[in-house]
């Protein structure tokens, strides 16, 4: 590997896991649950790259500047989701 891995403590405040945690509940909730109100997202959404650049901020970011992987497919909103299976190698284009 080019890099080593370490695992800090957990009692080490760092600054870019505490990023994560602020956006990926707002993330999911929203994949989750796409009709429930999230304040969060909101915000969030006009912070990812979109498809037409800042003239278009907040529209057409799926897949672009948001991508979910590996896609999910559900049958139906009480089953649970089952995962696709990917084709490609999305860092290959």
């Amino acid at each position: 590997m080019p890099f080593d891995i370490v695992f800090a403590d957990k009692k080490t405040n760092l600054t870019g896991l505490q990023l994560a945690d602020l956006v990926a509940r707002p993330l999911g909730v929203n994949y989750l649950r796409p009709a429930q109100a999230n304040q969060a997202f909101e915000l969030l959404k006009r912070k990812f790259y979109c498809d037409g650049g800042r003239t278009r901020v907040g529209m057409g970011y799926e897949n672009v500047g948001l991508m979910i992987y590996p896609p999910q497919k559900a049958k139906s909103p009480d089953e649970p989701t089952e995962a696709i299976t990917p084709t490609r190698n999305p860092q290959s284009t």
